[in-house]
């Protein structure tokens, strides 16, 4: 069980997920950085507040705090842009060339049998 352990563990995919789940969580708090102490005080000019995530609706004993949801919108917004951006960057980078086609054996006996018979009805008899 310990060897089946360890071949799993040292297979690429997870090893390139865990180093994915590492890197995102270090994404997400550089994007919660970024909506808290930049694009929220923006936002804020225009609301006359400065933090959303105390704008909050009270209703009886609830409290229903839709400035932390609008932060989580805008985080998730800023996220997916910036994937977005990342995967076009890369499809740039990596521009697939069509693969070249080989043609097979029948295809070629074909080709040279339609050009015997497109010389032989051109020349004169």
């Amino acid at each position: 069980m310990l060897k089946e352990f360890k071949t799993f563990i040292s297979r690429g995919n997870v090893i390139d997920l865990a180093v994915g789940v590492i890197i995102g969580g270090a994404f997400t708090a550089i994007v919660t950085s970024l909506t808290t102490n930049l694009i929220n005080p923006f936002i804020g000019l225009f609301l006359g507040q400065i933090d959303l995530s105390n704008l909050a609706l009270r209703i009886g004993d609830a409290t229903f705090k839709y400035g932390a949801f609008l932060n989580s919108i805008i985080n998730f917004l800023i996220i997916a842009f910036v994937v977005f951006l990342l995967i076009k960057l890369i499809n740039r980078i990596i521009k697939k060339k069509p693969a070249e086609v080989v043609p097979d054996k029948k295809e070629l006996l074909l080709e040279e049998i339609r050009d015997l018979l497109k010389e032989e009805n051109r020349s004169p008899k």
